[in-house]
């Protein structure tokens, strides 16, 4: 498993609740541009429209080699592959309040290229605050167990 992207802002942000596996329908130019490792997650988010759940705002770069085939929209909305119970509790729980579908990241299975989505609870401004006193806290005590042992 190679991965592309990672949404490192997203387990900042937000509670991750379930996780999910959906496959992405891409051009080839696209796949050949995530090949070269060159796409962000930075600001994508997930939409449900009809039945279906859309990738927005995810930038893949335009692959420099495709020639007159590379003018098409490097933040276009990219649709999910799910299987439809997947999707129908997916929907069922976003549609309760406080939930929403964000991309945590992108790889390679083999061939095919996977995006992570998860189900996540937006945080408080205290949450995030204890979020960062937490990282502080075991970055102290690994760099004091590290100069122990040494």
């Amino acid at each position: 498993m190679k991965i592309i992207a990672v949404n490192k802002s997203a387990s900042f942000e937000y509670f991750i609740e379930e996780k999910y596996e959906a496959g992405v329908v891409l051009e080839g130019s696209e796949v050949k541009s995530l090949r070269a490792g060159r796409a962000s997650l930075g600001e994508s988010f997930c939409e449900i429209r009809g039945g279906e759940i859309f990738l927005k705002n995810m930038h893949v770069a335009l692959y420099d080699k495709s020639g007159a085939f590379s003018t098409r929209d490097a933040r276009k909305d990219r649709k999910l592959l799910l299987h439809k119970t997947e999707i129908s509790k997916i929907v069922g729980r976003v549609n309760e309040k406080g939930y929403t579908l964000v991309p945590l990241k992108i790889y390679f299975k083999e061939a095919l290229v996977k995006v992570e989505i998860a189900l996540c609870k937006g945080k408080h401004a205290y949450d995030k605050k204890r979020s960062i006193a937490e990282r502080d806290l075991k970055r102290a005590t690994d760099r004091a167990v590290k100069e122990y042992l040494k």
